[in-house]
């Protein structure tokens, strides 16, 4: 990939040294206001800094997903273990029940389904909808790189400002085409991007070298994508990673409801996520878990 920056000196990002933010415990966020803030302290526990975001939303593009197909049954019952849900509009209204407290990460945009040119997308939820819906935050995707770049760019730039009218934080979700590497340099571009436009955290993949240089320079708080189902012993690995390297939590999905005891892996993930324990412990965890329900 092409760099613009022609500096000779290395980069440096100051890994070990935090970020400051007075007035506030999430990073990035002390000049926010109080509506702002309060909804971030939702989805963030202020106790640990960090959640554990359940992505519901893949059907938004790509239909009833394997372990998807009913919410109603397989993902409901799940649904208390996590910190905050990532899903569309319809299936808030439709399927979850309006008793649950759990704050919402509400799907702002769409378009093309998985036949068709992901990139090409646009907003596809009113604010005011939104608002109606009692959420969060919102969030959409952001294609750096991709063949819509620019449009998707403008997308969040407008949900950004509709969402700061209003109090509401926007969640800025790098996708990564197949012909991209995702790789540290990648990352690090698409994430600044993001929050140097505005978004309020920002949602991205793990990569295995140089993760802690993606959170180290984002000004903002970075969630860590499930991305695609593996083993549960490298989920739980992955996501320790993560944390340690600097990322506020996970948002996963088909590592969690694509699981073999999804109930037993989202209480695995949440001990990795707010206890930092260790990924052998946490499938320790996960496997008693699993063998006491059966």
């Amino acid at each position: 990939m092409p760099d613009a920056d022609s500096a000779k000196r290395p980069k440096e990002f100051y890994e070990d040294v935090p970020m400051e933010t007075p007035g506030f415990f999430l990073k990035g966020s002390g000049a926010l206001g109080w509506g702002m803030k309060n909804r971030l302290a939702r989805i963030f526990s202020p106790e640990s800094g960090r959640t554990v975001m359940m992505a519901i939303d893949h059907g938004y593009f790509q239909g009833p997903t394997t372990g998807l197909e009913r919410i109603d049954l397989s993902i409901v019952p799940l649904m208390p273990y996590a910190d905050a849900l990532m899903l569309t509009r319809g299936i808030l209204r439709t399927t979850v029940p309006p008793s649950l407290t759990k704050p919402i990460v509400m799907r702002a945009s769409g378009g093309p389904s998985i036949l068709k040119e992901l990139s090409n997308e646009e907003l596809a939820v009113d604010i005011e909808d939104a608002i109606r819906m009692n959420v969060a935050a919102v969030t959409c995707q952001v294609f750096i790189g991709g063949e819509h770049e620019t449009q998707t760019v403008h997308n969040m730039t407008r949900l950004v400002d509709m969402g700061t009218r209003y109090g509401i934080p926007t969640l800025a979700v790098t996708a990564v085409g197949r012909e991209i590497a995702r790789d540290a340099r990648y990352l690090r571009l698409a994430c600044r991007i993001c929050a140097e436009l505005g978004a309020n955290f920002v949602k991205t993949y793990y990569c295995p070298e140089g993760f802690g240089t993606v959170t180290a320079s984002c000004p903002v708080p970075i969630v860590m994508a499930g991305g695609k189902k593996m083993p549960e012993p490298d989920a739980l690995e992955m996501a320790y990673n993560a944390v340690q390297q600097g990322a506020a939590g996970v948002d996963m999905g088909r590592n969690i409801f694509q699981s073999e005891d999804p109930e037993a892996m989202i209480q695995a993930v949440r001990k990795v996520v707010h206890e930092n324990m260790k990924p052998q412990e946490a499938y320790e965890l996960y496997q008693t878990l699993k063998h006491e329900k059966s």
